[in-house]
């Protein structure tokens, strides 16, 4: 898999209903993983924890509705620059951007099976670095 560069929205429990729109719009189908599916219970169940539509023509976007308890970004705040692939440059570009900046969550193996990190750099962006184990 090719390393690849995709905004990533945040929504508050609209993900889904964006997601569609956006299909409608630009082609292609969302694929959703609820909270729900990885096992989360309550109100959040049903909200977006990832989606990503690819289109025909090679757009990419991915979006996530914000669970209960965590801080809705502000609406220019709205869009984390994520990073995904499976090759080993990827923990360079994590270890460099972050320089001078603040590690939110650090690189380390997840439930899922990959590798994710997440950090603001010195600059204020918010960046997703998601590095896959070479199996999918």
């Amino acid at each position: 898999m090719a390393s690849r560069l995709n905004p990533y929205i945040q929504f508050e429990n609209t993900a889904r209903e964006a997601m569609e729109f956006y299909a409608s719009v630009l082609g292609g189908t969302p694929e959703v993983m609820t909270f729900g599916a990885m096992g989360a219970e309550g109100p959040e169940k049903d909200l977006v924890m990832h989606s990503f539509l690819e289109t025909d023509d090679g757009y990419a976007l991915m979006a996530a509705d914000t669970p209960p308890g965590m801080d809705v970004a502000q609406p220019s705040r709205r869009i984390t620059i994520s990073i995904s692939g499976d090759d080993d440059r990827l923990r360079e570009h994590f270890a460099k951007l972050s320089e001078g900046g603040t590690v939110t969550t650090p690189l380390e193996k997840q439930m899922w099976g990959d590798e994710f990190g997440g950090f603001t750099d010195k600059y204020g962006v918010e960046w997703l670095v998601n590095i896959g184990n070479g199996e999918g």
